[in-house]
């Protein structure tokens, strides 16, 4: 659900590291409150302190309580944010379009891959760890720390991620993690004679960040393909990352099994019925082999996928820009007016007054970063002040994530988009106040937004208000527009005529 949420990079961060942190405290608080849980249960309906059938059903009815009422939760309280970016890719979707989307989209591919063999390293040694302290240290009742271990290091990482990627780009984060994960296997194939190396290796094991970075770089390749392909398929997306973790725990399953079977890790032996050639065969499937996956996805993120954040915020500018200039491939405003035309709907108008104190300036005059015209129908505004109001009644739609840019729809029916800047989206926020909720009705003349004038020039990026229209094939006329000079907020700009 992450980009029906957001379509900022550093904002689904947080919303992922959110999600990651309960879902530690979920999965981690099982593995510590089944037992007791369990015990208790029994002990009510049976008197005896063990863990009974009674209990095992009282657990999963808990469980499923739990479960019922979360995702009623996430059903209920969940509002998926419609800007014109995911509005302007509605149409059904064929599975062989779905297919396609996907294996014509290298950002999705490559990340996978990646995943997949973190996920396979990961999900293998996992399942060998309780055979490693039964059969080669031969401490089975320590294996607990495994799990207390996992539940600490997890609260941690989730919440530091978003801390973490102001500064670190998500890259050298996952290469971190990697890193970290094959420094846990030299330790634990060389040194798990030792309590405290032991200890040490399971916490550089869980330090990783592979997951979230693979969900929010898999989330930024839904505009990645909008813009390549045309196609915006987010569930389908999303739902890759989730197939992966079930094809790892069918692979994990099988192996885990054939490991033990292969050193001889059944039946009723013992950590002093291992030979050597037993113990070689264990470290060779369940950790040399996991520690080869951690190797190859450091290769595989660094050399394939270069989704960056600060590349999706030139992907999301793009797709603006091409909205702005009605590009068929992404607006389907053209098909909309063409059926208005021949359908013979009555025009409709709307007048436009300034949203901004400063000088009327063209489009076509507004240069980006990349040397290019600013594309479509509107017009801007170099600002003298630092606030913006509504340029009609109407009703605010969205507003983008990293707030430099907000759409709002008059009561006839026009969408207007106003920019807040040219290359003002890698400010990520900073600088910009809104003074409405997505959704509400407002005045002509209602102040909207603060934002920082003195920021933007420092930050390098330019200042100017664009206001362009998100349906240029619905619009049949636009008055003439009094370029270069000075209005006031409030002051009439153009009445747009549009079908």
């Amino acid at each position: 659900m992450v980009p029906a949420l957001s379509e900022d990079s550093a904002e689904r961060g947080v919303y992922t590291s959110l999600g990651a942190f309960a879902g530690t405290i979920g999965w981690n608080g099982l593995t510590i409150i089944v037992v007791p849980v369990v015990t208790f249960f029994t002990y009510l309906a049976t008197g005896q302190h063990k863990e009974g059938p009674i209990g095992w059903f009282a657990f999963a009815a808990i469980v499923s309580i739990v479960a019922l009422l979360s995702a009623l939760a996430v059903c209920l309280g969940t509002k998926e944010k419609h800007n014109i970016i995911r509005n302007s890719v509605q149409d059904k979707t064929t599975i062989r379009e779905v297919f396609s989307a996907i294996f014509h989209n290298d950002q999705i591919l490559w990340p996978s891959l990646a995943y997949l063999l973190y996920s396979c390293a990961y999900v293998i040694t996992n399942g060998v760890l309780f055979y490693l302290y039964k059969f080669v240290i031969g401490k089975p009742g320590e294996f607990w720390i495994v799990g207390v271990i996992a539940t600490i290091i997890g609260f941690c990482t989730s919440p530091l991620f978003p801390v973490l990627n102001k500064f670190i780009p998500r890259k050298w984060l996952f290469t971190g993690g990697q890193v970290s994960m094959a420094l846990a296997y030299v330790i634990f194939i060389f040194f798990r004679s030792n309590v405290f190396m032991m200890d040490l290796g399971l916490v550089l094991f869980n330090i990783n960040f592979a997951q979230l970075v693979t969900v929010l770089t898999l989330t930024d390749a839904i505009e990645y393909g909008q813009l390549k392909n045309g196609q915006r398929n987010e569930a389908v997306v999303l739902a890759v990352r989730p197939m992966i973790d079930k094809l790892t725990g069918a692979i994990s399953n099988g192996l885990v099994g054939y490991i033990a079977i292969a050193a001889g890790m059944t039946g009723t032996a013992t950590a002093a019925d291992m030979t050597a050639h037993d113990i070689r065969t264990f470290d060779s499937m369940a950790f040399y082999i996991p520690l080869a996956f951690a190797v190859l996805a450091i290769i595989v993120f660094l050399t394939k996928v270069t989704l960056s954040e600060k590349k999706h915020a030139e992907v999301v500018e793009k797709l603006k820009d091409q909205l702005a200039a009605g590009h068929d491939n992404v607006v389907t405003g053209a098909t909309i007016s063409t059926a208005n035309a021949a359908t013979g709907v009555a025009t409709k108008a709307t007048t436009i007054y300034a949203p901004v104190d400063g000088k009327l300036v063209e489009m076509k005059n507004i240069v980006d970063q990349d040397g290019k015209g600013f594309p479509g129908k509107g017009f801007a505004i170099q600002p003298t002040s630092n606030h913006i109001y509504a340029p009609f009644d109407g009703q605010v739609c969205f507003t983008f994530g990293t707030r430099h840019a907000f759409g709002i729809v008059s009561k006839d029916g026009l969408e207007l988009l106003v920019h807040i800047g040219v290359g003002t989206v890698n400010m990520r926020g900073e600088g910009f106040v809104s003074h409405y909720n997505d959704g509400q009705v407002v005045k002509k003349g209602e102040m909207l937004f603060d934002f920082d004038r003195q920021l933007i020039k420092e930050s390098g990026y330019q200042d100017t208000v664009v206001n362009f229209f998100t349906q240029p094939h619905r619009v049949t006329d636009v008055s003439p527009i009094a370029y270069g000079s000075t209005v006031k907020h409030g002051d009439l700009v153009t009445t747009v005529k549009f079908k």
